[in-house]
């Protein structure tokens, strides 16, 4: 127990420290960022959480070089990190987190698109946001669920993104994701702070993430469909057990920052 408690002190304050220096880099001292450095810096801030936060991956296929649409299931806070260490990217987000203090003005000037749920006014301009961030060559991660779930099933998907992939031309990739822990998962009325302290009591997070063949968008293909296919495809990933995980891939956080 004091091992855990040591442990939890220590990231909370390597967090924080962290999080003084993006907030210098990106508030503070640098000029406004296009869309690629955008999401350049957002892969460099999310594999040094990644380290912080004693995440281990084990990674199957291939990472996107070309811009596409990532739609991957949805269990916890870590899943958009994890994605975006491994691909530049942009993030379709709840809108609470631009209340969030500082996270939500850092979240703003990386480009993080916000959706706030059950708007439709909102769901339009976020789908002609992330439309014109893939016709500009950079990808857009969706979780299209809706919601975070234990990881026991995958919700029905929500097709508006798929439709955005569609008019863009860019492939679909389908992120499968899981972890060991099944405690991992945020779901429900579970406050964060209490969850996020007893994740980061633990000495690691191992996750597994899976990225599947591409889909493409055919005129014999509706956006039904390919919301379908996508989401079969995570299911059938997620079907077979954990498998043996790798070390982390991450540096040490501060790495060198993007050019």
């Amino acid at each position: 127990m004091p091992l855990a408690f040591t442990r939890t002190g220590s990231r909370a304050a390597r967090v924080g420290a962290f999080a003084l220096e993006v907030w210098s880099r990106l508030l503070l001292d640098g000029p406004a960022l296009d869309a690629d450095a955008r999401a350049r810096q957002l892969t460099w801030i999310a594999e040094n959480l990644c380290a912080l936060h004693g995440v281990r991956l084990s990674v199957r296929g291939t990472p996107p070089k070309e811009p596409c649409l990532l739609v991957a299931n949805h269990m916890s806070y870590f899943d958009p990190l994890i994605v975006a260490s491994h691909v530049p990217c942009t993030v379709v987000a709840k809108s609470e987190i631009g209340s969030w203090p500082c996270v939500g003005d850092v979240a703003r000037r990386l480009g993080i698109l916000m959706l706030q749920r059950g708007c439709g006014m909102s769901g339009a301009r976020v789908l002609r946001e992330a439309m014109r961030a893939l016709e500009r060559g950079v990808s857009v991660l969706v979780f299209p669920e809706g919601t975070t779930t234990t990881g026991d099933r995958v919700l029905p998907f929500r097709r508006g993104a798929f439709g955005a992939a569609a008019l863009a031309g860019v492939p679909i990739v389908p992120v499968a994701l899981k972890y060991a822990c099944a405690s991992t998962a945020w779901v429900g009325d579970d406050m964060f702070l209490p969850h996020y302290m007893r994740t980061i009591a633990k000495p690691y997070t191992r996750v597994s993430v899976d990225f599947l063949e591409p889909l493409a968008y055919a005129r014999a293909r509706t956006v039904s469909d390919l919301a379908e296919h996508a989401r079969a495809a995570i299911e059938e990933a997620l079907a077979p057990s954990l498998p043996e995980l790798a070390v982390p891939r991450f540096a040490d956080a501060w790495s060198h920052v993007p050019a």
